[in-house]
């Protein structure tokens, strides 16, 4: 039985290749709802919001809203047979030659008056989405009210503003909070690019706000709020899927021997990625967490006259490390990639966080696929009761 309990949404957030993971837990989300009987055609997600590669994810679940379960299944083949040359260059020229002028703009930049865009050239990311993104099907669905609202996350390195670049079916008042805004648009490839460029691993891309061009990257850095955007255009659901765990991990050992040596860039890159991609959500689902506890101490009376209204959010991320999924995988990688990662000292064991998020191969993404639908489905009951959905009834063994 399905339950109307309002518009929900869903939060998609970033991590590169480690965004695999969120299909699988859309994958499994979809079998626990066929299960309980959601009609087939019928969108859960009437609010979108993606963030970095979560952007990427978003815009296709929206795009094909209009048959949830097909769209689910099109992006598991997708990341499933995605290879590192489909998101950036792994050719000679294209991967040695931009990394060789990168790391020269940075020391020598000052000789050349050369300006270093970025480690990698994605150029062939840019020309997956021209030929996938649908524009017009997602503007179809919020004319046909499908779909509510479909959001990317962007920061601006010129303003040093967040900005949510958000479609909506009906006028959303916009909202400015500290170094944080929402702008309505016309959602394109760029701001799909732009939201999941990673600091200096993807060129950022320029766009649009308040009438001037600004140049923009990675939507998940100063992420103060990521789950702010689903409330602002009216979900009072919402499901979050990280790509990083948000309960304590296991403690880890005192470093002993070789493990007691000096980090590597590429370790350093990592362990500030982390700090990027992961801690924004946890902060933020903890503390709605806590809101929803007070609001549930105050009197009815007193909690209608409240600017705030109880949110209810199912968090789902990762049950293992990522990063440790990645380790002794590297090479999968074309030669021209692990040898630009092993200067960086990405491919030691210590330094795996790096390469998990550069790790665009099957080996590895239909790995964070299965684990993405094992720790949703050990998660059943909390599905059906976020849906509002009875579990199905098991078939008596005299039936047949």
């Amino acid at each position: 039985m399905v339950t109307g309990r309002g518009d929900i949404g869903l939060i998609l957030m970033g991590g590169g290749a480690r965004a695999a993971y969120q299909v699988g837990v859309l994958d499994a989300v979809r079998e626990i709802l066929d299960e309980a009987g959601w009609p087939a055609l019928r969108n859960p997600y009437t609010v979108v919001c993606g963030t970095s590669a979560g952007a990427l994810n978003a815009a296709a679940l929206a795009a094909g809203c209009d048959d949830p379960g097909q769209a689910v299944r099109a992006m598991v083949q997708t990341w499933s047979t995605l290879h590192a040359s489909d998101v950036y260059r792994t050719d000679a020229r294209g991967a040695l030659g931009n990394a060789a002028h990168w790391l020269g703009g940075l020391t020598m930049g000052w000789v050349v008056r050369s300006r270093p865009r970025s480690l990698f050239d994605n150029a062939p990311l840019a020309a997956l989405l021209q030929r996938s993104f649908e524009p017009r099907r997602i503007a179809g669905h919020l004319e046909r009210g499908i779909l509510r609202a479909l959001a990317i996350t962007a920061s601006s390195y010129t303003s040093g503003q967040h900005v949510t670049y958000f479609q909506s079916a009906r006028p959303v008042a916009t909202w400015v909070r500290m170094q944080r805004l929402a702008c309505p648009a016309t959602l394109t490839v760029e701001h799909l690019l732009a939201s999941s460029a990673i600091p200096f691993v993807f060129p950022a891309v320029s766009l649009t706000l308040d009438g001037r061009r600004e140049f923009f990257g990675d939507g998940s850095m100063r992420q103060l709020a990521p789950i702010s955007p689903a409330i602002h255009l009216g979900a009072d659901r919402i499901l979050v899927i990280g790509a990083g765990q948000l309960e304590p991990g296991t403690p880890r050992s005192p470093h002993t021997g070789s493990q007691y040596v000096y980090p590597s860039l590429a370790q350093v890159a990592g362990h500030a990625l982390a700090g990027i991609f992961l801690d924004g959500l946890a902060y933020d689902v903890e503390r709605l967490t806590r809101i929803n506890e007070t609001l549930r101490l105050i009197a009815p009376e007193q909690r209608a006259r409240s600017p705030l209204r109880p949110i209810e959010v199912l968090a789902i991320t990762p049950s293992r490390r990522l990063d440790a999924l990645a380790i002794g995988l590297g090479n999968a990688l074309p030669r021209t990639v692990r040898t630009i990662l092993r200067m960086t000292g990405a491919t030691e064991r210590r330094s795996a966080a790096l390469l998990s998020y550069l790790l665009f191969e099957p080996v590895y993404t239909t790995r964070l696929i299965e684990l993405g639908r094992a720790d949703t489905l050990a998660r059943r009951a909390d599905v059906l009761s976020f849906f509002g959905l009875e579990a199905p009834a098991l078939a008596s063994p005299l039936a047949a």
